[in-house]
């Protein structure tokens, strides 16, 4: 009896290949053959599911889009705006390992995007889906009619703090605390 294969499955497992190597090797090393090896399948059976680097990371990037989506999507609702705010942008940044590699993954795309239409494209969703989430905040902080103002602030400070603790330039704890600050401005 021929063996019966979930291919979503397969393409997670490989996504989440992609994401171990990222995280510990950087975005450079990730290569068919890489990925091939940690996921522990040959690079001919990788190939049937990716045939370039590019739809690899493409695919991997999409996963972390839809993995921090369900999150945000089954968090209960803390109470207060501010904390609500808080918790929501912080399943964003890089505050844990988890969410470290998810970061990593998802600004290797802006550097990537440059050369490659294909994974621009992926850049340009997680972009466009991380500032239509800064809207939604921002309509819930805002007292008037300056939401695009704010949201497009807000987004500018997530994505400036993430790429500073990637970069060590700052604890995932101070990038905390500057959010906290920031958030207390707009609801002082």
């Amino acid at each position: 009896m021929p063996k019966i294969v979930d291919h979503d499955v397969r393409r997670q497992e490989l996504a989440a290949a992609v994401g171990r190597v990222i995280a510990r090797d950087g975005v450079a090393e990730v290569s068919i053959r890489s990925v091939a090896a940690e996921s522990g399948w040959s690079s001919g059976a990788l190939r049937h599911y990716f045939g370039t680097r590019g739809e690899l990371l493409a695919f991997a990037c999409e996963q972390v889009i839809d993995q921090v989506t369900e999150r945000i999507t089954a968090m209960p609702v803390p109470d207060g705006v501010r904390e609500g705010v808080k918790a929501v942008l912080l399943e964003t940044m890089p505050v844990d390992e988890r969410r470290h590699a998810e970061a990593t993954i998802a600004f290797s795309f802006l550097a990537l995007g440059l050369g490659d239409p294909a994974l621009a494209r992926v850049h340009r969703l997680q972009f466009t889906k991380m500032y239509e989430l800064c809207r939604q905040l921002a309509a819930h902080l805002t007292v008037g009619d300056d939401v695009e103002t704010t949201a497009r602030r807000l987004h500018a400070l997530v994505d400036g703090l993430s790429v500073h603790v990637l970069a060590g330039h700052l604890t995932s704890g101070e990038m905390v605390r500057q959010l906290d600050d920031y958030l207390g401005e707009l609801t002082a």
